[in-house]
């Protein structure tokens, strides 16, 4: 046996010298520093961090008095709201994992989540009241399920025996909840898209949303007490990590129930919002809103991730006074993981060079040890030539723990060491990564590849076009060629032959469009266009 090193005798791991880490340490922290410092704000309702600590420690007592604990699946289905943000820290602290579930799902898929998880409790917001119902006839066990109660909506019906505010008022606001005992532990479940069948569900641990809340705001020079606005749902992988952000943070996070132009610029003015997060649907929308909208006095920063953004969006946001950060991840990875971290020198550039250098998606995160551009087949990485493509893979501590049993699927993303993104991209000789298309997404016209976020970047630069997307359409000269989906702005013409034009006039021939839809697109509830419908309408076209 081979004698310990020097650094290897009695140099133990002890109480005194180690915690798992945890993002619940955060609330703990400031609410102790903190707490008559505002915390959440929805609408009339305003907590300070000491009232919102001792309502999470309300929910876990609450919740460990049932009989709920370790290995134990929690779900809510709720909008962004301060139950929603409680939720984040009172079932961990519970020993519990929390499960939001999307909430424009459909029942059947809601009832697979509730069915695969083994939810024993489910909180439900009363908007989406209706659709849980037919989802809770479609689950084959029991579930205690709580009636979050919203005096600022009308609607929607009680489903449970017990309201969220009854259920806190059986806890203790001095629960005396403990740290996992490993930070390897499960905190919370995230289901994926499932656009191909069932969806996956996506199991994070407790050190992973720890560093990947702290990267957040490292990454993002984020200051203290900043104003978060909640634009990005926070069922989307776990809000990317913001809501154990904030508390770290001892930030102010202000709830909004409906992601609309109006009432987000009135959270700017009245608010004073510094910071929130959305696809580029969202900045798209805010551009685009009415000019007498756009009358706040503060700087804002955004972060934004989803499809690439094209840049004349990232150019119109820093235009009217809001700086983008483009970051990259996928459920898989907590949320971003990868961050297009911005140089002063870059800052002499025209607004046109800066927006093109933000739409790259950039460098690994400092929680995240692992990234590159790689042949899927070999790992090997490809040239840093900017023009090579490869698979993006990633590696570290803001890696899913694994797919909820489901060993196949686990296996084969951690396959050769790392995790598999499924996205294409190329690497710059700056080290920084830039996304090309979801593999399936590449169009491959007469052996050449097309990137569809290539072509969609020259689309938005149309004057007419307020958003776009584009597939492949089959061809039986060319195996496929590029259709563009477009949804013009209001009050504004322009002929399917006028894209083509200018698409062509911006671009290599071969990679313009050949056919053009016009209409609204097809989007998931966090602003992604939904792809695999745009290629099902391509398919069907005559």
């Amino acid at each position: 046996m081979t004698e310990a090193n020097i650094y290897e005798r009695h140099l133990d791991k002890c109480r005194a010298n180690y915690t798992p880490l945890s993002p619940l340490s955060f609330i703990e922290r400031t609410a102790l520093i903190y707490p008559d410092y505002p915390s959440v704000v929805y609408g009339a309702r305003r907590y300070e961090w000491a009232e919102t600590y001792a309502r999470c420690r309300r929910l876990a007592g609450a919740l460990t008095a049932r009989g709920i604990g370790a290995g134990d699946t929690v779900s809510i289905i709720a909008a962004n709201i301060p139950e929603m943000y409680e939720a984040h820290f009172g079932v961990p602290m519970a020993g519990a994992v929390l499960n939001a579930i999307n909430t424009r799902l459909d029942a059947p898929i809601i009832a697979f989540i509730l069915n695969h998880a083994e939810s024993k409790v489910l909180l439900v917001d009363p908007e989406f009241s209706g659709t849980v119902k037919e989802a809770l006839s479609q689950v084959d066990h029991d579930i205690l399920v709580i009636d979050i109660e919203d005096p600022s909506f009308d609607g929607g019906e009680r489903l449970g025996s017990l309201t969220y505010d009854a259920l806190l008022g059986e806890g203790d606001p001095e629960f005396e909840w403990v740290l996992p005992k490993d930070e390897w532990d499960a905190i919370t479940l995230n289901y994926t898209s499932g656009t191909t069948g069932n969806p996956k569900g996506v199991v994070y641990h407790h050190r992973g949303a720890a560093l990947n809340a702290q990267s957040d705001l490292l990454d993002w020079d984020m200051p203290k007490h900043s104003v978060y606005l909640w634009t990005l749902p926070m069922f989307h992988c776990n809000g990317w990590c913001f809501p154990w952000a904030m508390a770290a943070n001892a930030g102010v996070s202000v709830c909004l129930r409906a992601v609309r132009d109006e009432p987000i610029y009135a959270a700017f003015r009245e608010e004073k919002v510094t910071h929130f997060c959305g696809a580029p649907i969202v900045l798209n929308m805010l551009a685009n809103a009415p000019d007498h909208l756009k009358d706040f006095d503060h700087e804002i920063k955004v972060m934004t991730a989803g499809a690439p953004p094209p840049a004349a969006v990232i150019e119109n946001m820093e235009g009217m006074g809001i700086e983008v950060t483009h970051v990259y991840g996928l459920t898989e990875t907590y949320g971003p993981s990868v961050v297009c971290a911005w140089k002063d020198e870059w800052n002499s550039k025209s607004a046109e060079e800066r927006a093109a250098l933000k739409v790259r998606q950039g460098v690994r995160y400092t929680a995240l040890s692992g990234l590159m551009v790689a042949d899927p087949e070999t790992l090997e990485p490809v040239p840093a030539d900017g023009e090579t493509m490869g698979e993006i893979f990633m590696q570290g501590n803001v890696v899913m723990k694994g797919y909820l049993k489901n060993a196949e699927a686990t296996d084969q993303a951690f396959n050769g060491g790392w995790f598999a993104s499924g996205d294409l991209g190329v690497m710059h000789t700056d080290g920084y990564i830039a996304l090309k298309d979801r593999s399936k997404d590449i169009i491959i016209s007469g052996g050449e590849n097309i990137s569809s976020v290539e072509v969609e970047d020259v689309l938005y630069k149309h004057p007419a076009v307020m958003e776009a997307a584009v597939v492949a359409r089959p061809d039986v000269k060319w195996g496929e060629t590029p259709c563009a989906f477009v949804e013009l702005k209001p009050d504004v013409q322009v002929s399917d032959a006028d894209i083509i034009t200018f698409c062509r006039d911006n671009m290599a021939h071969f990679k313009a469009p050949r056919t053009v839809v016009f209409g609204p697109l097809p989007k998931t509830s966090t602003g992604k266009i939904q792809k695999f419908k745009l290629r099902d309408q391509a398919r069907a076209l005559d």
